[in-house]
């Protein structure tokens, strides 16, 4: 088992070092002439880029310093969203690329060391010749006829027949035409406009999707009917909080955009399901400070996600229970209208805290409505085996950088959204905040105000 999970890695960082090898030839060594400053600085950034990128994972999962983990964050997290942008970019360049050299050898471009010969070429056989522009005067003298009486001894009559012959005529037919193959100037042209294309894109791309993060998630609205919900709960509105991720990155600010944008909505509920942090309570507990301000009628809970068994998860149920919150560790209570449960997430099986569906669900009243808790979709055919009517969940992030969302959505019953498994309906929030690069592209951060609805109404 080890030596198969050290050959995995291997591949793994194999494919890595491939791939970036491969983002570094187009975008460093095709685009310059030749060894110089530029190439240098290239191969460091190439280099230094993917080691700071690992640095901050490992940084992050050993508990590190916590300065040292918020040095290695921005620079080595933001590589792996920047990184993946290029050789996507770079990928669909080699389309344009070829297009592009076509184009050019279509329109008959040739570089300007071969233009300059051609020109000269052309120069000296359009010269004429100095014989037949020689000047000619206007009286020249008249030339002495020669006769036999005149003629030297030693000269040889002229006759018509011992006349020479005129030289024979130089041959029209032009010389055959060299062909004109791809030069280094024009390789150099294309290789700087796609390079610099990709890298334009790239830039842009990662650009928007930070700025999407960190403005804060948007609210999203769903309505869901529930058969057994009373006339009475009809209305009642959850808000559904998942993936903050408060970590080097996203700290003390943006947990107060996230409780200022909860409680703007007014709900009855809050919902906390899963992954507050990526981090200890000893570096973080400032960070989640505000959370303490989260305000609702009937109060706040809390189940856990699988970053927080990464982080401590014993010590930061009972911090988010001193800030307010209420811990459901497969454990329910009884609302008005419904019955509200949660499960510890199925990270915490290796620490023998994983879901334990009968002690959350198994001696309830089953006439009552109910609604659990639960950080990852998977658990959706236990909800639906102990007749959960609405299962709440986050742990997808929608995907979160596409096209992460492909592999996202094979992994996971549900990636975001409303969907119905039998009697049970799941919701999958996108989450509110982002896991290592605070990067959202194709999956906007949200917070979903679920608004039960009864069908009795």
């Amino acid at each position: 088992m080890v030596a198969l999970m050290v050959l995995v890695g291997l591949a793994v960082l194999t494919a890595f070092a491939a791939l970036h090898w491969y983002a570094w030839r187009r975008l460093v060594r095709d685009t310059t002439a030749g060894p110089g400053f530029a190439r240098r600085a290239g191969t460091v950034v190439f280099v230094a880029a993917p080691s700071t990128m690992f640095a901050a994972l490992v940084a992050e999962r050993t508990g590190a310093p916590f300065l040292l983990q918020r040095v290695l964050a921005w620079p080595g997290f933001m590589w792996m969203a920047l990184s993946l942008y290029l050789l996507l970019a770079l990928v669909v360049g080699e389309l344009v690329r070829l297009l592009l050299r076509r184009w050019l050898e279509r329109e008959g471009t040739v570089p300007e060391a071969a233009a300059e010969s051609v020109r000269a070429g052309a120069a000296e056989s359009a010269a004429p010749d100095p014989a037949e522009t020689a000047p000619e005067t206007e009286n020249p003298a008249p030339t002495p006829a020669l006769t036999p009486d005149s003629a030297p001894d030693s000269a040889p009559a002229l006759t018509p027949d011992s006349a020479p012959a005129p030289a024979p005529a130089p041959d029209s037919a032009p010389a055959p035409e060299k062909k004109v193959t791809a030069s280094p100037s024009r390789r150099l042209f294309v290789s700087r406009i796609v390079g610099g294309t990709a890298a334009a894109v790239a830039a842009g791309t990662v650009g928007y999707g930070t700025y999407g993060v960190l403005r804060g998630p948007k609210v999203k609205r769903v309505t869901v009917p529930l058969a057994k919900l009373p006339r009475a709960a009809h209305g009642f509105r959850i808000a559904v909080v998942s993936d903050i991720h408060l970590g080097p990155i996203l700290g003390r600010g943006f947990t107060r955009r996230v409780v200022d944008t909860v409680n703007a909505t007014q709900p009855d509920l809050i919902a906390v399901v899963g992954d507050l942090v990526d981090g200890s309570v000893e570096h973080l507990a400032p960070a989640a400070a505000p959370l303490a301000g989260m305000r609702a009628r009937h109060g706040a809970y809390f189940v856990t996600g699988n970053h927080e068994y990464f982080s401590g998860a014993e010590q930061w149920v009972d911090h988010v229970r001193e800030l307010g919150l209420h811990p459901l560790r497969n454990a329910r209570t009884e609302l008005p209208g419904f019955d509200l449960a949660g499960v510890d997430d199925v990270a915490g099986e290796d620490e023998g805290k994983g879901p334990d569906f009968a002690k959350a669900l198994g001696d309830r009243d089953r006439s009552r409505a109910s609604v659990l808790l639960a950080h990852q979709p998977v658990v959706i055919h236990d909800a639906v085996e102990h007749g959960v009517d609405l299962q709440l969940s986050g742990h997808t992030h929608g995907g979160q950088l596409w096209p992460g969302s492909l592999i996202a959505d094979l992994a996971n019953p549900t990636l975001a959204g409303l969907e119905r498994y039998g009697d049970t309906q799941l919701y999958v929030t996108r989450g509110a905040g982002a896991w290592g690069p605070p990067v959202r592209v194709g999956a906007p951060s949200d917070i979903t105000v679920v608004e039960l609805a009864s069908r009795q109404a």
